[in-house]
């Protein structure tokens, strides 16, 4: 898995941008204002944060090695992933997925709709 892969996917997503708010390193997506993933490129391996319902995150640190509390995030919420061989990426892009939905979905119907039409 490469920074290109995990860039090209999560903006592939119907209304998702990409911002550097924190430092020149940390890419932010957002959908609708809302933080869905973070990639730190400045790590040899990529790392993406992923957003997650509280108990899957927790039963996904216990299955993978590569899963672990978010780095610098609210850690009942948020994973994140170290993209090496050990987790196949088809997994990591449906939590890619799944982080993008719980935000998309707490987003004001009227922000979805516009989001969807635009």
């Amino acid at each position: 898995m490469t920074f290109e892969i995990l860039n090209n996917y999560c903006l592939s997503h119907i209304g998702a941008i990409k911002e550097y708010p924190f430092d020149n390193t940390t890419a932010v997506y957002k959908v609708g204002d809302k933080i869905f993933a973070l990639i730190d490129e400045a790590s040899n391996t990529p790392r993406i944060n992923l957003k997650c319902d509280p108990y899957y995150a927790r039963e996904l640190r216990e299955m993978y090695e590569n899963v672990i509390a978010g780095y610098h995030m609210n850690k009942r919420h948020w994973n994140t992933v170290i993209c090496e061989d050990e987790i196949d990426e088809t997994l990591i892009f449906e939590w890619i997925d799944d982080s993008y939905d719980l935000v998309f979905n707490s987003l004001p119907k009227k922000l979805q709709i516009f989001i969807r039409n635009s």
